[in-house]
């Protein structure tokens, strides 16, 4: 058995003034610690689960008297007994105390995530939409709850009531209340698992995403019928047809064109150059522009200070609904992403085009990353003989 060390008195330990480690008895491993600057602390050595040493820091002295430190030193060693690891226990105290601290709401964390985040959406709209889905859907039921209390329970009752019914808006919902949590963790207001995880976690408690819903097409028009369509549009006055039009003729998205400024045309060298801010794939996008879509430009009105293309009654460009409300004006089902269909499948099944050369006039994202990182050019040439066929194809009722 190992030697207990004997009970120093008050005036003993307080004749300890040379540095070292002093046992002063009465609890086993009660020690007073004197450093060589002359400050001296009380100090309980155990031995802990698999053997192992261990050193925890009861206070100073004289500020923590002996009879003092003995009475801690013997609370420590019945928390031990009792199996309690008396280290971890302190860490987890000093993380309840700093997390009290610095407890915010969801909401309040969900705003300063998205402050971190705004300038990394490409526009406002999409930044706008992101935390639209927090507030309509989590705030509701997590909102008031401070951040380090969510638990997957908490994260259950926002996704279920919609994970069927909304399954793609309860995916991005999800996603998103694990980036605000994951924020709250390292901006220390949280610890512990992420709740919203999905792997290993919420996959085993929600049906996968792909197994209860089918994937939501835009409704397109058949690309056969876009030659009377055009005509029908070439009828119609104002920007919002003008705008469809030009939309179909270059293959792009509604944003796209919504936007357009005139100083991104080059007439001569017959290109729009759409910059990166307003493209999906966060590229520039060179669209070489038909000789249909060059004409269409130069009959357009152009005003004194407005810098749009398409510009609204105000001078500023169209809204979104512009150029929808075209074709409901019309009574078609199609939408204005939809005719990008059209062309995609006019060029699949009525040209002998490679698939890259299509999907290049779409400015899609090459998803094979091996590709994508060897592929420097952007098949400008070759995509101007898809779209110069495509307008000819497009506008053949009209020559």
């Amino acid at each position: 058995m190992p030697r207990r060390a004997a009970e120093l008195s008050a005036l003993a330990v307080k004749r300890l003034t040379t540095p070292g480690l002093f046992a002063v008895g009465g609890v086993t491993g009660l020690a007073l610690q004197v450093k060589a600057s002359g400050a001296r602390s009380w100090i309980l050595r155990f031995t802990g689960q698999g053997g192992i040493r261990h050193e925890i820091g009861l206070g100073g002295y004289p500020d923590i008297s002996l009879a003092t430190a003995r009475g801690l030193a013997r609370l420590q060693r019945e928390s031990i007994a009792r199996g309690e690891d008396p280290i971890a226990k302190r860490k987890a105290e000093r993380t309840r105390a700093r997390l009290t601290s610095s407890r915010i709401t969801f909401d309040e964390a969900a705003l300063r995530w998205h402050a971190v985040r705004a300038q990394e959406y490409k526009n406002a709209k999409h930044s706008a939409q992101v935390l639209t889905t927090l507030t309509t859907y989590a705030s509701p039921l997590i909102g008031k709850r401070l951040v380090d209390e969510i638990d997957l329970g908490d994260v259950l009752n926002v996704l279920r009531p919609i994970w069927s019914t909304k399954t793609e808006t309860a995916e991005r919902l999800r996603g998103r209340i694990e980036n605000v949590l994951a924020w709250a963790a390292a901006a220390k207001h949280r610890t512990g698992e992420n709740p919203a995880r999905w792997r290993g976690n919420l996959d085993a408690l929600l049906p996968k995403p792909g197994r209860i819903s089918a994937p939501v097409h835009h409704p397109a028009m058949p690309f056969d019928d876009i030659p009377a369509f055009m005509k029908i549009l070439a009828a119609i006055d104002g920007a919002g047809a003008r705008a469809l039009e030009f939309l179909i003729l270059c293959g792009a998205r509604s944003g796209e064109v919504r936007l357009a400024k005139w100083s991104e045309v080059d007439v001569a060298g017959r290109v729009w150059n759409i910059p990166k801010e307003r493209m999906k794939a966060g590229r520039e996008h060179r669209v070489p522009l038909s000789e249909a879509s060059l004409a269409l430009l130069d009959k357009l009105p152009r005003f004194q200070g407005v810098e749009w293309m398409f510009p609204g009654p105000r001078g500023g460009p169209i809204s979104d609904m512009t150029i929808s409300a075209v074709t409901r004006r019309i009574g078609v089902r199609a939408v204005p992403h939809g005719f990008r269909s059209a062309f995609r499948d006019w060029a699949a099944e009525r040209t002998s085009y490679p698939n890259e050369v299509a999907e290049m006039a779409l400015a899609h994202a090459i998803s094979n990353k091996v590709e994508a990182a060897y592929r420097r050019g952007d098949l400008f040439d070759k995509r101007r003989a898809l779209m110069d066929d495509w307008a000819k194809f497009a506008m053949t009722d009209r020559i």
